[in-house]
């Protein structure tokens, strides 16, 4: 498998994924391909609010759909 020198997302550009949508964090590179760190997007909050920060998945960039406009 050749290796990517250059991603082929940026850090702040909203994706799309098997899942959900988010923003992707960070990136860094992993075996010949990119492995980025993604911040989902939140529901509406519940009536008892919420406990803890947003939720943070790590996909390859393999996994990632898209981008969204």
């Amino acid at each position: 498998m050749p290796t990517r020198t250059v991603p082929r997302y940026s850090a702040n550009q909203a994706v799309s994924f098997l899942g959900g949508m988010g923003k992707i964090l960070s990136l860094q590179p992993d075996s010949g391909t990119w492995t980025d760190a993604i911040e989902m997007e939140m529901a509406e909050a519940p009536e008892i609010g919420r406990l803890g920060a947003e939720t943070m998945i790590i996909l390859h960039e393999t996994e990632i759909q898209g981008v969204r406009n």
